[in-house]
Parts: C-alpha cells; structure tokens; sequence
C-alpha cells in the first residue's frame, strides 16, 4: 500500500526541523488522531508560505517572535479570499496557537499577537424546531399505546413531554418539579429555577394541566413531599427514561434523529414566534439571560418560512 510523502514545511531549517518535531510529539505524547496531524501539517505550512511572501524570505523563529497583530489579521483576510469560513480559520489558528506553545515551552520563539486579535465567531448550529402536527404527535399519548408498559407510566411520559412543548421547559427542568409545585386545583403557572439561578413564572395552559393531573391520579406512588416525577419504582425519573421515550417514538412516527426532548422546547419557541410572538415574551418564557439567544429563532422561523415558499410557490424553481 503506497503512501503520499508528507508536505514539508516552507522554511528556515532551524524553524522546519522544529515543526516536524512538534507533529511527532502530537502523535507520540498526545496520541492526536491521523486527521488532526494532517490537517494541523497543512494549516503551518500554509502559514509559512503566506509569512515567507509576506516577508519575501524563508521565515526564521525571529519572524515569529516577531509577529503582530495586523500580520494575522492580513493572513485571515488572505484565507478569507481563498473561500475559508469561520470553523476553518478557527481550527488555522488552533494549529498555530499549538505550534506557537510548543516553541515558547523550548524558548525558541514566542508571541503575543494571537491575544491581540479577535478570533472568527463560531457560527452557532440553528435550533431544530418540529413542525407543529409533529411536536402534538410525539406529546400525544395515543402514539404511545405500549401495552408492556402501565398506563400511569404512559401518563406520565405524556405529562414530561407536554411541559416541554407547552411551557418550553428543558428536561431537567421539568423533572426538577416537586409535587408541590403541580399546576392542577386552581394552579396554572410554575415557578422554574433555570439556568445561572434565573428564575421565572410561566403559565400553564389547559392541555399541561389535564396530562398532569392525569399523571397524579393514576400514579400509584404517594409523591407527597418528593418528585413530581417518578421512576418505575419510585424513585426521581432519570432524563434518559424520556429521552429513550421519544427515541422510540421517532421510529414509530418516521420522524428525524434531530426529534429529541430539547427539540419540543425549540419548537415551543419557534411556533410562539410563528404565531406572532414578540422576542422579548419568548426571552422570558425561555429563561434566557440576552435577547440575541433568543433572537436565533427568528432565523429559524425565516428559515421555515423560505422553505414553505420555494416548495409551495409555482414560480420558485
């Protein structure tokens, strides 16, 4: 089996010797996967040649001791024209950070420069909401006719998921819920305690508050003075007993891997903001701490709304 020779460093040899050596305790000290040792070979010899025009001679440790600012913003720009996006020229200057380190524990070149620019934003992944008819289906407790399983146990599934999509609380939220605090007899809102301590009031809306109640009656654990929720004997219900819930209820409703319980708290978000919510409401119900958190949905819902567009409209090819 042939093998492709690896691309040598454009460089002073002092300073190429010293970025072989650097790859090799990657792989040998750090175990770095193949992968990441090729991909970190390619970002330092790009970075080398871009130096070496840039200083129109074979770079040295000197030229990187020497490095500033405006030198690494007008290497970003450079791989910027040759079509890079932000998750490339973060990991560019991962691989160089790394290099810079290994030289600087050698004391054969150090920099400042790279805390002195601002590195490319990661470009945050858009919440993968459900439709509407798929979010009632997985909340639905007719889809979950188990005949395995008791029907407090069904009831109590429902319950779980029904406060994710109806009140957009995360799991851990919801299961954080103590008996006490049950919005059924006259109590139609909950006190959630977030994340970073935030706390917030939300309503509870009608269909919440049946499932609920539902849940309690059937149950048959005395959940006085402990969970809400509980497992099959008892105990507080761990999140995975519901993420494996809705794992199987994405076989049976053809729905994608993207359908978990975190989902039914995007899609609560999405589908309020598509029915005409305002930001600041939907901040608020979400428990986010900054508006430009929340204002990622409205991607989300402009997203769906193209989609909508080019697949319905008859001029759209």
């Amino acid at each position: 089996m042939s093998h492709v020779a690896p691309v040598a460093f454009h460089a002073d040899p002092d300073l190429a010797d010293a970025a072989e050596d650097w790859l090799r305790q990657l792989a040998c000290q750090y175990r770095v996967s193949k992968h990441t040792q090729i991909a970190y070979r390619h970002e330092i010899c790009v970075f080398l040649v871009f130096l070496t025009e840039h200083q129109g001679r074979l770079v040295n440790f000197s030229d990187l001791t020497a490095l500033e600012p405006r030198d690494l913003r007008a290497y970003l720009a450079r791989r910027r024209e040759e079509g890079l996006g932000n998750r490339s020229l973060l990991r560019a200057l991962a691989a160089q950070r790394n290099f810079i380190r290994y030289l600087e524990k050698r004391k054969l070149a150090r920099t400042d420069a790279y805390g002195a620019i601002q590195a490319p934003k990661r470009q945050k992944a858009l919440p993968k909401a459900l439709s509407i008819a798929a979010a009632r289906d997985l909340v639905d407790a007719d889809y979950r006719d188990d005949q395995t399983a008791p029907a407090w146990i069904l009831a109590r599934d429902s319950a779980v998921l029904a406060l994710l999509y109806g009140a957009g609380l995360r799991i851990s939220e919801a299961l954080s819920l103590s008996r006490q605090e049950a919005p059924i007899d006259g109590i139609d809102r909950i006190r959630i305690t977030g994340k970073g301590g935030r706390q917030r009031v939300l309503p509870v809306i009608e269909p919440v508050r049946r499932a609920i109640k539902n849940y309690i009656e059937i149950c048959p654990y005395n959940l006085q003075g402990g969970p809400l929720f509980v497992g099959a004997r008892g105990g507080p219900l761990s999140p995975r007993v519901i993420q494996y819930v809705v794992a199987r209820l994405r076989g049976a409703l053809g729905l994608p891997d993207s359908a978990t319980p975190h989902a039914l708290r995007h899609s609560f978000a999405t589908h309020l903001l598509g029915r005409g919510g305002d930001l600041r409401t939907i901040q608020e119900l979400l428990g986010h701490a900054s508006l430009s958190t929340t204002q990622i949905y409205t991607s989300v819902d402009s997203k769906r709304l193209l989609e909508a567009f080019h697949s319905a409209h008859p001029r759209a090819d």
